[in-house]
């Protein structure tokens, strides 16, 4: 992986994510062990992955590491989710044309301390309303959905969304499906502007993120058990033999 790579645990495959920790296995026994995690971690985009190698090739002992691994992915996963449910409100409010502060109050319930009021939430999406009458404006950074980005961020451009439909109808949203960086979202939008309802909506996007979840959670499993068996030295054939217990 380069700083160049814009991917993260949920978008890399199986495949891929076995693929590195074993050609960083390689490394490892080429350069006798002497190999640079300080660096390694620090030219590693994917935030998880960084995480995991400052963790396990630190001077921690392996109960440790096992241990604020879990906490670690616990938060991932819990972050994870939590940005998934706020598309799926946004999703839900505007198959049923919801008012945008009700679907403000419902996504700021999804944290201890609301991340934007809502003077900041409305000022910006209103901001990114009058920024795209401008022909010169970026419109793919101004209407991404990408679960990568902040909660608070992700909040302003979901909130835009369900002003815009409320006001334009959900199929004038059918324009901007080429700006989405979400599976997820694309999906739930897709949906909505075909018509079905909001029940069915609303389970066939939880069945989705229970997947994802399951996924990523899988992903992280295996980094952390493949990177243990690279600081225990394990044979190149037996840590491939760990990552094809975690491929699909």
């Amino acid at each position: 992986m380069t700083k160049e790579t814009n991917l993260d645990l949920l978008e890399m495959p199986f495949e891929a994510l076995a693929a590195y920790w074993l050609s960083l296995k390689k490394v490892f026994d080429l350069k006798k062990g002497k190999v640079d995690f300080e660096t390694e971690a620090h030219n590693t985009p994917e935030p998880f992955i960084r995480h995991v190698l400052e963790l396990v090739f630190s001077e921690l002992e392996i109960a440790v590491v096992r241990k604020l691994f879990q906490v670690k992915q616990d938060e991932m996963l819990h972050q994870l989710a939590q940005k998934l449910h706020l598309m799926r409100l946004a999703i839900q409010a505007i198959a049923i044309n919801e008012n945008p502060r009700i679907s403000l109050i419902r996504m700021n319930a999804q944290f201890a301390s609301p991340p934007l009021n809502e003077e900041e939430v409305f000022g910006m999406a209103k901001a990114m309303n009058e920024a795209l009458e401008d022909p010169a404006s970026h419109r793919k950074i101004l209407l991404e959905i990408d679960h990568k980005m902040s909660a608070d961020r992700l909040m302003v451009k979901l909130i835009f969304y369900i002003i815009y439909a409320r006001r334009s109808g959900k199929q004038a949203l059918d324009i901007f499906f080429n700006e989405l960086n979400s599976p997820y979202f694309a999906e739930g939008l897709g949906l909505c502007i075909d018509g079905f309802e909001v029940d069915f909506i609303n389970r066939h996007l939880e069945s989705i993120a229970k997947e994802i979840r399951r996924s990523v959670e899988k992903k992280a499993a295996m980094s952390i058990e493949m990177a243990l068996c690279i600081r225990k030295k394990y044979s190149y054939e037996d840590i491939y033999t760990v990552a094809k217990s975690y491929l699909p």
